[in-house]
């Protein structure tokens, strides 16, 4: 089976090997559709044009040799094989992505100078005759081949394949071009030309008079077809300019501009856009294609910015990353360290100036913040010792962003605010302020707490009177109510008075001198409340005496009553009659024994005057006696 398909195949090539070989005779040539025919003329019979000229390797009019003419697809008849040799060759395809460089094997010679031979019209290098007849050089090419298919001779031309140059994003080309005319004395690199299409076109530079070397004009993202025996690249970064900043052109190129700083500004020239030196308009914010080979971009921050004279603390722009912690030395000889912090801003306007004056934001650092901050902090802690300069702090802070104000104003800077942060005296001088400091706040201490105890102890007295008055409102009240009992108590007393009055007039008298002496009493104790215990004896003492005398005169006038009774019933009845009445009822009423238990008879026992009537008179009466001082007692206690 697989001999049914071999031997058709091999039958095949033999036979258009065959026919190939029978043409060839018969001076035939048959170009495929995919190949191109080069021709090499073996030998010339007749005619002028017998040898090539010298130095030529490709034949334009006939010689013997090379042909630049080519086969294109086709059949050609008078080839024949004894003269010509036809070589078919494939078309140069050029992939996408890629572009063809060309090296051209013949041709004029360069021009002194040259690395790159200038195009000629010859239909992209596939008319080699046209090459050769309009001045095309040797060596390599200006022009290069984009993606696409191409008849070219490769007899004349040598085609390397190479990739498009691709720039990404944000990134910026740097050309350098390895042809073109001198650059002039004094610059460093070419002057700006125009329509060359990004260097795609090397011809068009070249006519124009493009330099050699470094290219003012960038290449910005994207691919291109760039000759690389013309365009050495080099891609970067594109310069950005962050908010709160402007960027200062200093530019190495182009021709001396008109100085626009000023005639009272002496320290450099500030001109417009596109000419040599510092630039007048800053970039704001965003991204620019520099080319930072020919001009450089410094920063201005146009914000407030903080530089700290610090070991430990440096701020994100880094510009105070070499400041330190200022040292200086009192007026006592000590030295202490401090550290400070300077606010300045440098306005969009002024940046220019301050960038032509000192280069960068670093060399203004170095060349003016530092040595104006730092030694009038030197001076100024040379008049003062260390503890005068401690306590001064706030005043010399004041006075450090005045003066340090007035010098950055001759710099185009501006001074927000002059801060002192830590001042760390000597360890022994610390020692001794913190001793020092130590004693004072406990002499305060001991100050205060004696004053606590003074308070407390007026707290306490304060404390015991308010106590005390208590018991003085107590007293007062008692003495009010007291008043008013003794009030009530007499206004009793008068109607108790006058009510026994209208029974009795013994006891009208008897209620009267009670009801004085009563309200006598009572007003003796109030006023012996109100001088407490002292008028309280008073009163009573008084009351004492007064009832004394009342109850005499009350026993007297019953006495009295008493007696004029008894006198009546004696007048009446007869002295004997009247006193064995009066010992009848005090036996009744006394319950006394009238017989004692032993009865002691001591004569015959008659007569009213016996014995027996003494010892029963006696009895009697020390009975009567001693009820009627019982019944005194209980008037008096009443």
């Amino acid at each position: 089976m697989l001999l049914y398909i071999i031997i058709p195949v091999v039958l095949l090539i033999l036979a258009a090997v065959f026919y190939r070989a029978v043409f060839r005779l018969f001076g035939i040539v048959i170009v495929p559709e995919d190949r191109i025919g080069l021709v090499t003329k073996k030998f010339v019979l007749f005619g002028e044009n017998k040898q090539l000229p010298e130095g030529r390797i490709i034949a334009t009019r006939g010689e013997a040799g090379y042909q630049a003419a080519t086969l294109a697809p086709g059949i050609y008849f008078w080839y024949w094989v004894w003269q010509y040799e036809i070589t078919l060759q494939p078309f140069i395809v050029i992939p996408n992505g890629k572009i063809g460089l060309l090296l051209a094997k013949d041709g004029k010679e360069l021009e002194t100078g040259r690395i790159l031979a200038r195009r000629v019209e010859c239909d992209s290098f596939q008319d080699a005759v046209g090459f050769m007849n309009n001045g095309g050089r040797k060596g390599r090419q200006t022009a290069v081949l984009s993606a696409g298919t191409y008849r070219i001779n490769s007899f004349l031309f040598d085609v390397v394949i190479t990739d498009m140059t691709h720039i990404q994003e944000n990134m910026v080309g740097i050309v350098t071009t390895l042809d073109g005319e001198t650059i002039p004395a004094g610059q460093i690199a070419g002057k700006a030309i125009d329509g060359h299409n990004n260097f795609q076109d090397t011809d068009s530079f070249l006519e124009q008079g493009g330099n050699r070397g470094l290219q003012p004009q960038v290449i910005l993202a994207g691919s291109y077809n760039l000759n690389p025996w013309f365009i050495k690249l080099e891609q970067t970064r594109m310069t950005e300019i962050p908010i709160g900043h402007v960027g200062v052109v200093i530019s190495y190129v182009g021709d001396d501009g008109k100085d626009l700083s000023g005639v009272e500004f002496k320290h450099g020239n500030i001109v417009e856009k596109g000419y040599k030196g510092v630039w007048s308009e800053p970039y704001g914010p965003g991204k620019y294609p520099i080319n930072s080979y020919i001009m450089r971009v410094e920063l201005v921050p146009t914000t407030n910015l903080v530089l700290n004279w610090a070991y430990t603390r440096s701020e994100s722009h880094q510009l105070d990353k070499n400041l330190s912690t200022i040292t200086v030395r009192s007026k006592d000889g000590f030295p202490f360290n401090l550290d400070v912090s300077q606010i300045i801003h440098i306005p969009a306007t002024e940046a220019p100036k301050v960038i032509a004056r000192f280069g960068s934001m670093v060399n203004l650092v170095s060349q003016v913040l530092e040595p104006t901050i730092g030694n009038y902090f030197r001076n100024s802690a040379q008049d003062s010792d260390v503890i005068s300069f401690l306590g001064s702090r706030k005043e010399r802070q004041e006075s450090a962003r005045v003066h340090i104000g007035h010098v950055l104003e001759q710099y185009n800077v501006f001074a927000v605010d002059t801060l002192i942060g830590d001042i760390v005296p000597p360890e022994s001088l610390m020692k001794t302020l913190t001793d020092r400091k130590i004693a004072e706040e406990q002499t305060v201490t001991y100050e205060t707490q004696k004053k606590a105890q003074e308070r407390r102890q007026a707290l306490e007295k304060e404390t015991a009177i308010a106590e005390i008055q208590k018991d003085i409102v107590k007293a007062d009240q008692g003495v009010v109510i007291a008043k008013r009992i003794a009030d009530a108590a007499v206004e009793k007393a008068t109607g108790e008075a006058n009510s026994v009055r209208l029974q009795s007039n013994a006891e009208s008298d008897k209620i009267k001198i009670l009801a004085s002496a009563e309200a006598e009493r009572t007003k003796l104790t109030a006023q012996a409340q109100s001088e407490q215990v002292k008028l309280m004896a008073n009163a009573e003492a008084e009351k004492i005496s007064k009832t004394g005398t009342a109850e005499a005169e009350k026993i007297l006038a019953i006495g009295k009553s008493n007696a004029e009774a008894y006198k009546l019933s004696v007048e009446a009845m007869g002295g004997n009659n009247f006193t064995q009445l009066k010992i009848t009822e005090a036996i009744g009423a006394n319950k006394i024994k009238v017989i004692p238990e032993v009865l002691i008879n001591g004569s015959n026992g008659e007569g009213p005057n016996g014995p027996i009537s003494g010892l029963l008179g006696m009895e009697l009466l020390k009975e009567v006696m001693k009820k009627q001082q019982g019944d005194n007692n209980k008037g008096e206690q009443n």
